[in-house]
Protein backbone atom coordinates (compact mmCIF):
# COMPACT_ATOMS: atom_id res chain seq x y z
CA UNK A 1 0.00 0.00 0.00
CA UNK A 2 1.14 3.58 -0.43
CA UNK A 3 0.07 6.94 0.72
CA UNK A 4 -2.94 7.42 1.69
CA UNK A 5 -4.31 11.82 2.57
CA UNK A 6 -6.93 11.61 4.62
CA UNK A 7 -7.23 8.37 5.10
CA UNK A 8 -7.84 6.82 8.75
CA UNK A 9 -10.91 8.28 9.95
CA UNK A 10 -13.46 10.69 8.46
CA UNK A 11 -13.07 14.50 9.10
CA UNK A 12 -15.85 17.03 8.40
CA UNK A 13 -14.39 19.83 7.00
CA UNK A 14 -11.37 18.46 5.76
CA UNK A 15 -9.94 18.70 2.06
CA UNK A 16 -8.54 15.48 1.36
CA UNK A 17 -7.47 16.84 -1.60
CA UNK A 18 -5.37 19.88 0.11
CA UNK A 19 -4.77 17.67 3.35
CA UNK A 20 -0.97 18.71 4.39
CA UNK A 21 -0.99 15.32 6.26
CA UNK A 22 -0.20 11.42 4.98
CA UNK A 23 -0.75 8.72 6.25
CA UNK A 24 1.50 5.55 4.64
CA UNK A 25 1.62 1.56 5.71
CA UNK A 26 5.06 0.91 6.67
CA UNK A 27 7.49 1.58 9.55
CA UNK A 28 9.70 4.49 9.84
CA UNK A 29 13.89 4.05 9.69
CA UNK A 30 15.62 3.73 13.03
CA UNK A 31 16.49 7.19 13.18
CA UNK A 32 13.05 8.49 12.70
CA UNK A 33 11.52 5.68 14.76
CA UNK A 34 13.53 7.10 17.46
CA UNK A 35 13.19 10.78 16.81
CA UNK A 36 9.63 10.29 17.09
CA UNK A 37 9.61 8.57 20.11
CA UNK A 38 11.18 11.33 22.36
CA UNK A 39 10.00 14.42 20.41
CA UNK A 40 6.33 12.92 21.77
CA UNK A 41 7.83 12.45 24.88
CA UNK A 42 8.04 8.63 25.04
CA UNK A 43 11.32 7.01 25.92
CA UNK A 44 14.12 6.38 23.95
CA UNK A 45 15.25 2.72 22.51
CA UNK A 46 18.34 1.76 21.61
CA UNK A 47 18.90 1.69 17.91
CA UNK A 48 20.18 -1.92 18.41
CA UNK A 49 16.91 -3.41 19.87
CA UNK A 50 14.65 -0.56 16.86
CA UNK A 51 16.69 -2.91 13.78
CA UNK A 52 15.60 -6.07 15.53
CA UNK A 53 12.11 -4.56 16.17
CA UNK A 54 10.86 -2.92 13.45
CA UNK A 55 10.88 -5.45 10.47
CA UNK A 56 8.99 -7.88 12.98
CA UNK A 57 5.63 -5.19 12.53
CA UNK A 58 2.65 -6.95 12.00
CA UNK A 59 1.38 -3.61 10.59
CA UNK A 60 2.63 -0.12 10.75
CA UNK A 61 1.73 3.38 9.74
CA UNK A 62 3.47 6.48 9.40
CA UNK A 63 2.12 9.99 9.20
CA UNK A 64 4.15 12.42 7.13
CA UNK A 65 3.27 16.61 7.21
CA UNK A 66 4.14 18.22 3.74
CA UNK A 67 6.65 15.03 3.64
CA UNK A 68 8.20 14.90 6.83
CA UNK A 69 7.80 12.06 9.33
CA UNK A 70 5.42 13.71 12.54
CA UNK A 71 3.56 10.39 14.01
CA UNK A 72 3.48 6.64 13.86
CA UNK A 73 1.91 3.56 15.26
CA UNK A 74 2.53 -0.07 15.47
CA UNK A 75 0.67 -3.63 15.88
CA UNK A 76 3.32 -6.54 16.88
CA UNK A 77 1.92 -10.17 18.02
CA UNK A 78 1.81 -13.78 16.34
CA UNK A 79 -0.22 -12.96 13.75
CA UNK A 80 -3.30 -15.01 15.28
CA UNK A 81 -4.17 -15.14 19.18
CA UNK A 82 -2.41 -11.69 20.23
CA UNK A 83 -1.59 -8.29 19.26
CA UNK A 84 -0.62 -5.42 21.11
CA UNK A 85 -0.65 -1.54 19.53
CA UNK A 86 2.64 0.05 20.05
CA UNK A 87 4.75 3.19 19.53
CA UNK A 88 1.47 5.64 18.91
CA UNK A 89 2.89 8.72 18.72
CA UNK A 90 2.36 12.52 17.43
CA UNK A 91 4.68 15.39 17.34
CA UNK A 92 3.58 18.10 19.70
CA UNK A 93 3.51 20.59 17.20
CA UNK A 94 0.83 18.66 15.36
CA UNK A 95 -1.53 16.80 18.70
CA UNK A 96 -4.76 18.40 19.48
CA UNK A 97 -5.88 18.05 15.09
CA UNK A 98 -6.80 14.31 15.25
CA UNK A 99 -3.31 13.13 14.37
CA UNK A 100 -3.83 10.09 17.09
CA UNK A 101 -7.48 9.14 15.76
CA UNK A 102 -6.08 8.71 11.76
CA UNK A 103 -3.41 6.41 13.21
CA UNK A 104 -5.43 4.71 15.36
CA UNK A 105 -8.61 4.14 12.98
CA UNK A 106 -5.47 2.90 10.42
CA UNK A 107 -4.68 0.27 12.93
CA UNK A 108 -8.10 -0.45 13.86
CA UNK A 109 -9.42 -1.22 10.40
CA UNK A 110 -6.33 -3.42 9.76
CA UNK A 111 -6.93 -5.25 12.50
CA UNK A 112 -10.93 -5.69 11.66
CA UNK A 113 -9.63 -7.08 8.08
CA UNK A 114 -6.96 -9.01 8.92
CA UNK A 115 -7.19 -10.82 12.67
CA UNK A 116 -9.19 -13.41 13.27
CA UNK A 117 -12.27 -12.67 15.27
CA UNK A 118 -10.87 -14.14 18.74
CA UNK A 119 -7.99 -12.46 18.81
CA UNK A 120 -6.73 -10.50 21.97
CA UNK A 121 -5.64 -6.88 20.83
CA UNK A 122 -4.30 -5.35 23.94
CA UNK A 123 -2.29 -1.82 24.36
CA UNK A 124 -0.50 0.49 27.36
CA UNK A 125 -2.46 3.69 27.77
CA UNK A 126 -0.25 6.63 29.32
CA UNK A 127 -2.02 9.28 30.73
CA UNK A 128 -4.73 10.75 28.36
CA UNK A 129 -4.07 9.01 25.98
CA UNK A 130 -6.83 6.31 27.53
CA UNK A 131 -9.36 8.57 25.80
CA UNK A 132 -8.27 8.17 22.27
CA UNK A 133 -8.22 4.53 23.12
CA UNK A 134 -11.60 4.07 24.32
CA UNK A 135 -13.35 5.75 21.42
CA UNK A 136 -11.49 2.46 19.46
CA UNK A 137 -13.38 0.22 21.74
CA UNK A 138 -10.65 -0.26 24.24
CA UNK A 139 -11.08 -0.91 28.09
CA UNK A 140 -9.47 -0.79 30.77
CA UNK A 141 -8.39 -4.32 32.05
CA UNK A 142 -9.14 -3.70 35.76
CA UNK A 143 -13.28 -3.56 35.13
CA UNK A 144 -12.38 -7.44 34.01
CA UNK A 145 -10.43 -8.43 37.43
CA UNK A 146 -6.78 -8.04 35.45
CA UNK A 147 -4.07 -5.95 35.78
CA UNK A 148 -1.56 -5.13 33.28
CA UNK A 149 1.93 -5.76 34.09
CA UNK A 150 5.40 -5.59 32.70
CA UNK A 151 9.14 -6.62 32.72
CA UNK A 152 12.15 -4.08 31.24
CA UNK A 153 14.84 -6.88 30.57
CA UNK A 154 18.01 -5.21 32.23
CA UNK A 155 20.59 -6.75 29.70
CA UNK A 156 24.16 -6.12 29.83
CA UNK A 157 23.72 -2.42 28.06
CA UNK A 158 23.98 -0.61 31.46
CA UNK A 159 20.02 0.18 31.94
CA UNK A 160 19.17 0.50 35.23
CA UNK A 161 16.30 -2.10 35.21
CA UNK A 162 14.74 0.05 38.09
CA UNK A 163 15.07 3.64 36.18
CA UNK A 164 13.87 1.73 32.49
CA UNK A 165 10.67 3.39 31.14
CA UNK A 166 8.13 1.04 28.82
Amino acid sequence: MGTRPCSGIARSGVDCVNDPYELSVGVPSVEVYRRLRTDAGLSDKHPDAVAIALPHTWHGVVLRHQGEPIGMARIIGDGGTAFQIVDVCVHPAHQGRGMGSRLMAALTEELERRAPATAYVSLIADGPARFLYEKFGFTDTAAHDSVGMYRVMGGSGGVDPLQAQP
